[in-house]
């Protein structure tokens, strides 16, 4: 890939590359199963980008999420003593943990976050994409994202986790602040993240003193009985396990719904057969994770020992970035993957991972992306983009694939 930085390209993107970040992988495949890069702040590296490989990777225990397993001394970036402590608790989340650890965390938040919870949130979930689009039909433009996606998600997982409604748009743009902040992952993003940091960490305090002062029916109280029963939360995974669950809860299935409303508009005969037979929503949902799902890579892996991948040797202590977009449009593994098709079978993707990190969220997600993607389709199926597809703008950050806004044109469907 002559001139292009690749670690630089998958920390702080380009243009083009955010405007297509399939093209970019696409190159990426070619030049190999395994690429070296340097990245910015985390030093060298390798890319998986295959497959085969990226599911074999998700589920070797050689390769661990927590630095500190891997490399003696292995303290990072937001380990410093001088960072905030609601970023330091970023190195503490789930997804940042490796066993035992992360099963007795994954363990308290399955006493939680129950399926009967899932099962029982579907009808607000229905009632709340309704209400949504409701009030997107009186409007001459959309933006699905502002109007309809983040709203959804945004308060669907506020009302789980107990978190005031006169609190939750504050939330959303601070931690909106801090990813864009941490995007590209260098010394200047954090310093300036600090500020925000800082109004997150207040902001947890006030829920968690809400939540223990007046307990309820919601996912932030069902947490604090857990520590409170002695099962071993500390108030810091208790701060990271909420910041996660806040952020993966709506910021995920926000990209989800954006980016795959915008693959149904580039592909209208996809739209035309969803709307014709409803039935294939299932299978229309599964296509959509794949084909334009909302996380284009797994979070940080290191090789905790020497291995070897494809017969490319990857030292101890090395950074490893298995890329989930990438691994999902391999054309070793799917027919024709540039082409969206509701009823493909076989689909096995990874776009919600894969192995002890698999997305604890994904029944909700696939319901969210159910609902609103089905109703979306049966009450507006002549919408359209509301501005050239070129000028719309994505977010500055591969890792969380999602547009920042999307105009759209609503157009009820026929005898409406």
């Amino acid at each position: 890939m002559p001139k292009m930085d690749i670690g630089r390209e998958i920390s702080s993107p380009s243009p083009k590359v955010l405007a297509d970040p399939y093209a970019f992988y696409a190159q990426l495949r070619k030049m190999g199963p395994v690429i070296p890069i340097k990245h910015p702040v985390l030093g060298k590296g390798y890319l998986i980008t295959r497959n085969e490989d990226v599911f074999s990777g998700l589920k070797d225990p050689r390769l661990v999420n927590n630095r500190a397993n891997a490399v003696e001394g292995g303290a990072g970036l937001l380990d410093q003593w001088w960072i905030p402590r609601i970023l330091r608790l970023l190195q503490k989340i789930m997804l940042m943990q490796d066993e035992p650890d992360h099963r007795r965390l994954r363990d308290l938040i399955h006493k939680a976050f129950t399926p009967r919870m899932i099962e029982r949130l579907t009808p607000r979930i229905d009632e709340l994409v309704d209400e949504l689009l409701n009030k997107a039909a009186k409007k001459p433009v959309v933006d699905l994202i502002a109007d309809f996606a983040l709203p959804l998600s945004l308060n669907l997982i506020s009302e789980m986790l107990g978190v005031p409604e006169e609190e939750r748009l504050g939330f959303f743009r601070a931690q909106s602040r801090l990813v864009e902040g941490l995007a590209g992952a260098n010394v200047a993003g954090l310093v300036l993240a600090f500020p925000t940091a800082i109004g997150l960490a207040r902001f947890f305090g006030r829920l968690l003193a809400l939540r223990r002062e007046r307990p309820g029916d919601d996912l932030t109280s069902a947490l604090i009985r857990a520590e409170q029963a002695g099962d071993r939360f500390t108030e810091d995974e208790l701060v990271s396990m909420i910041f996660m669950l806040l952020l993966a809860g709506h910021d995920t299935s926000m990209n989800f719904i954006g980016n795959g409303t915008l693959a149904l508009l580039d592909h209208p005969d996809q739209l035309q057969k969803l709307y014709d037979r409803p039935e294939l929503i299932d299978s229309a949902v599964e296509e959509l994770l794949r084909f334009s799902g909302p996380v284009g890579h797994a979070a940080p892996r290191f090789a905790r020992e020497d291995i070897e991948i494809q017969g490319h040797r990857i030292p101890k202590g090395s950074l490893v970035l298995m890329l989930f977009e990438s691994a999902n449009r391999d054309e070793a593994a799917f027919v024709d993957p540039g082409r969206l098709d509701i009823e493909r079978t076989p689909n096995r993707h990874v776009a919600l991972g894969y192995g002890i990190h698999y997305c604890v969220g994904a029944p909700l997600a696939r319901y969210e992306g159910r609902s609103a993607f089905l109703k979306l389709v049966q009450r507006f199926p002549k919408m359209r983009l509301a501005v050239p597809r070129q000028e719309l703008i994505w977010r500055k950050n591969l890792a969380m694939h999602g547009l920042k806004s999307l105009p759209m044109v609503l157009s009820p469907s026929a005898g409406r």
